[in-house]
């Protein structure tokens, strides 16, 4: 059964996490705009300040496949939904994560270049706090359902879908009006019914 919880008790929880001895998974999932990337920053902020250097973020964002790739596919303008996102190289990085004492790069998508940058970052050995925050990582579907066993905690961010919306008119404000708005009713807003109405129940639920 999920526990709706407040931020500031959400930080509590993973401070004590950070704490321990042993290397900790926490899923920050969400729909596109629904604050999970803002989340997990805020998350690891307030554990740091208990724990310096003991937290860190691994964003599922850099295993999109690259343009080139879902050029190839036929896939390029469904770019963000499930089957865009190298789901088994995320499982691989997390089981290196669990087991691995040496420093371990990992990607980073830039969304200014629209592309994964590889070992953007580096998770040092004494991190033992690992924030994995991303759209599909509680999704009820067979390629990403592997990723779960791997968490040892889940955290669900819930925002209504007009909110989303609304969000995501902001954040494409740069783009020709009708591009943005023809990607976010065909593209946008079917992934967040989607992470809304098909991800398992998380461990925490944060209302939005």
């Amino acid at each position: 059964m999920s526990e709706n919880l407040d931020v500031a008790t959400i930080a509590e929880r993973l401070t004590a996490l950070a704490g321990g001895n042993g290397r900790v998974f926490v899923a920050i999932a969400g729909a596109p705009a629904s604050g999970k990337s803002t989340l997990a920053e805020i998350l690891r902020d307030m554990v740091d300040r208990a724990h310096p250097g003991k937290v860190e973020i691994l964003p599922m964002d850099g295993f999109h496949y690259d343009d080139a790739v879902l050029r190839a596919r036929g896939t390029l303008a469904r770019k963000g939904a499930p089957h865009t996102f190298d789901a088994d190289g995320l499982a691989a990085l997390l089981d290196r994560l669990a087991t691995s004492e040496r420093p371990v790069a990992v990607p980073v998508f830039d969304r200014a270049l629209e592309i994964s940058r590889a070992a953007a970052r580096i998770i040092a050995p004494d991190v033992r706090l690992i924030l994995v925050e991303g759209n599909y990582l509680l999704l009820d579907d067979p390629d990403w359902a592997r990723l779960r066993p791997r968490f040892d905690l889940t955290v669900f961010v819930d925002v209504p879908v007009p909110v989303l919306e609304q969000r995501l008119t902001e954040r494409w404000g740069g783009l020709d009006p009708q591009v943005a708005q023809a990607k976010i009713a065909d593209n946008d807003l079917p992934n967040a019914r989607l992470v809304a109405e098909q991800s398992v129940a998380a461990d925490i639920v944060l209302k939005g």
